[in-house]
């Protein structure tokens, strides 16, 4: 590590030994009670702690990584995920959409990328049927890497080690569309996803599901919690967790998870709040998901896998707390701090080549640990002068990787195509030959001011960065010399709204994008980070006197220095290129009453290469469009349960519709993947509508792509293959 790199690093870990201290200093600090109101969204529950004489009314903000609020069904008037603060959404100068817990319990979400499966702007079947990743575009861009937040803080994945999101275990999830920098530091210019984890109540409850599904699918879930006994309203629990044994359709594939997530708070005061969170996860999941690709972009239904070298198991955890006080109603100082741990085991088979009824394979096997640690402070002043309320924010945040693999290459005996005889044939674990370490640091300072003056809303953000990253590769146990790279940059938004008429705000913005890239070029040169910018307008719509919002919003993104293979020598990437996304989304959500509502998104998008070299033809490509990638997009989601006067009463019925448009199979334009529409559906009953003493239970029924569309997509030359018709069938009490 060079000496810059050493003493930024130094500097960061005392930083961040020091500034950890304060939360216990400032919870500390007497011990009150407090009143306490908590709405449980998706169980409907209410409660209160004791007041104590002398104590005033009141409590934290549970702004940055709290989550969004002001949620009625699909609907959330809320979020601090674009500024850090709770704003409401018509008053955030970028596009956002808030997937509440009743959506991801009505649609019984299984993944993060079903989570995102009805939100405009999103790309979520590019690469088929996956378990294995949460892979994912946000406008076009890739966002599995660089894209994803756990409760305000990034969520850090390197090559094979990416964290999974449980969904059963989130409350909510929050897309913000378009460069978060100015706050969030090195990030996708597509936007980014913040996942907000279920945090305890002062109120006690308790869910269960109990689930079964076709591909031998069966799954138990619980979520329980409430105020612990004798602490006076003062500290409450929460335990969350999921148990699955399923297979895939997939041959010899499982999707085997389990997932226990305890969470405790401590509220000593209505100032101060500490909450713990904390998970671990274990999965069992295949190697690989990919069909063997005939010529001419065909999938074929051979699978590459083989149940004999075929389990890629992954463990993961995390612990970590978000503490937050209030030293008065203008001034409120946050801190949330995680650790996260990812380690996998990646045995894979390949076809290479077909010859006649055998196929010629190898295999690959690659053993993964990644550690990382951020932490984010955050504090909120308000203020004001004269006409204009100001809410400020100013905060300091650190964030550390190490990222370890070895890994190896070898042969699997052929494959019987005649008889498939997957899983009969011993197939030895290659040799590990390779090893590759990686250490990152980063370290942001960022200021926000929103200044509301009569009917206008200004934001303005601005973030300097500075990242070292030290790499290593060669043998195990013998890597070469470590190569370290510093960068520094600035990033900022500066975003307008104006409040036209109640609920009507229409709002423009400009944000910066920057993205350090990893290794390094042909001549040992590093690459320069990719930087971007965007321009967005926009109108949202609350509708006054309800429960319906609508949002319409423009943008344009550039981004330059993209990593890919070296045309001029296939064994190494260069950063280079420039590339465009524009186009407009349009989004409505609305709850009409209890159990009914509807989500609707559209999506135009011309995502092309500005100035690109093929890797096939080594030609210009400048115009080209970005392969798999939809051009337009339609979406809808709706639920409708039948009022208590109906002979229906208790049934709840529910469809979706999920339209992907034409796009190119390859970057050279030459194939088109088809249009695919695929449907959804949803049919519930609530026993209490039989008998009151029958108040909790529920069965739930979900179907996904109900019609069995055989569908594939091709991205950058390779075919997917999309996920059949699934049918899950739930059991549901809550108490």
């Amino acid at each position: 590590m060079s000496a810059k790199g050493l003493i930024m690093n130094q500097l960061a870990c005392r930083f961040a030994a020091s500034i950890a201290i304060l939360p216990l200093a400032l919870a500390a600090d007497g011990v009150r009670a407090q009143d306490a109101s908590v709405s449980l969204d998706q169980l409907s529950v209410e409660g209160t702690a004791p007041a104590r004489p002398g104590i005033r009314n009141g409590s934290a903000t549970s702004g940055g990584g709290g989550g969004p609020s002001g949620v009625v069904g699909y609907t959330a008037r809320v979020s601090p995920t674009a500024t850090k603060t709770n704003t409401p959404l018509i008053e955030t100068p970028q596009s956002v959409t808030v997937v509440t817990r009743e959506q991801l319990n009505d649609r019984n979400v299984q993944t993060l990328n079903e989570a995102l499966a009805y939100a405009p702007g999103t790309s979520t079947d590019v690469f088929g049927f996956d378990p294995r990743f949460d892979a994912f575009y946000i406008r076009g861009f890739s966002a599995t890497y660089d894209g994803v937040f756990r409760d305000g803080l990034r969520q850090a994945a390197v090559g094979l080690a990416v964290p999974r999101i449980e969904p059963y275990g989130t409350e909510a999830v929050t897309i913000l569309r378009g460069p978060a920098s100015g706050l969030y530091g090195l990030g996708s210019p597509g936007g980014i996803v913040d996942v907000t984890t279920k945090r305890p109540v002062f109120t006690h409850f308790g869910e269960a599901w109990f689930q079964a599904g076709n591909y031998d699918r069966y799954q138990g879930n619980f979520d329980l919690g409430g105020p612990i006994e004798g602490s006076n309203g003062t500290m409450a629990y929460r335990l969350t967790g999921i148990v699955r044994r399923s297979d895939t359709f997939l041959p010899g594939a499982t999707d085997d998870r389990i997932n226990i997530a305890p969470a405790f708070t401590w509220k000593p005061s209505a100032d101060t709040t500490v909450t713990l969170l904390t998970e671990f996860q274990n999965a069992t999941l295949p190697g690989t998901s990919a069909f063997y690709n005939a010529p001419g972009f065909r999938v074929s239904r051979l699978y590459q896998g083989d149940a004999a070298f075929n389990a890629f198991t992954q463990q993961q955890y995390r612990v970590g707390y978000a503490f937050e006080h209030a030293f008065s109603p203008e001034l409120i100082f946050r801190q949330n701090l995680r650790y996260y741990g990812v380690n996998g085991d990646f045995p894979y088979t390949q076809i290479d080549s077909v010859t006649g009824l055998t196929a010629q394979r190898s295999t690959g096997l690659f053993i993964e640990d990644l550690g990382s640690v951020a932490l984010d402070n955050q504090l909120e002043g308000h203020v004001v002068t004269g006409p204009i309320v100001h809410t400020l924010l100013g905060g300091v945040d650190y964030q550390h990787y190490d990222w370890n693999r070895v890994g190896g290459f070898g042969t699997a005996p052929d494959l019987d195509i005649a008889t498939l005889n997957y899983g009969r044939q011993f197939i030895p674990r290659p040799a590990l030959t390779s090893a590759t370490r990686q250490a990152q640091d980063q370290i942001g300072l960022y200021l926000q001011e929103q200044a509301k003056w009569d009917r206008f809303v200004l934001t303005l953000t601005g973030r300097h960065d500075w990242v070292s990253q030290t790499s290593a590769s060669g043998a195990p146990g013998a890597l070469g010399a470590a190569s370290t790279k510093t960068d520094t940059a600035f990033t900022g938004r500066v975003g307008l709204n104006y409040l036209l008429a109640p609920g009507l705000v229409p709002y423009a913005s400009y944000a910066t994008t920057f993205t350090p890239q990893v290794g390094a070029d042909v001549k040992g040169r590093p690459f320069r980070p990719a930087t971007g910018d965007q321009i967005e307008a926009g109108v949202k719509y609350a509708v006054p006197g309800t429960n319906i919002t609508a949002a319409i919003a423009g943008f344009d993104i550039t981004q330059s220095s993209i990593l890919r293979q070296d045309p001029n020598n296939l064994a190494n990437v260069v950063a280079t290129g420039v590339v465009n996304s524009r186009g407009f989304e349009m989004e409505a959500i609305a709850n009409f009453g209890p159990g009914t509502n509807l989500t609707l998104a559209y999506t135009h998008l011309d995502f092309r290469f500005l100035r690109q070299t093929s890797l096939v033809t080594g030609q210009p490509i400048d115009g080209n469009y970005l392969s798999g990638i939809p051009g337009d997009s339609f979406k809808a989601f709706a639920t409708y349960l039948f009022p208590p006067s109906s002979l229906l009463s208790g049934l709840t019925l529910g469809g979706g519709i999920r339209f992907a448009g034409p796009s190119f199979a390859d970057d050279e334009n030459t194939v088109r993947n088809p249009t695919v529409t695929l449907f959804d559906a949803l049919i519930a009953y609530d026993f209490a509508a039989i008998d009151p003493k029958y108040q909790g239970f529920r069965a739930q029924v979900n179907a996904f792509n109900i019609f069995d569309r055989d569908y594939t997509n091709c991205q950058a030359g390779f075919c997917y293959r999309g996920a059949p018709a699934t049918v899950i069938g739930s059991l549901i009490y809550r108490w």
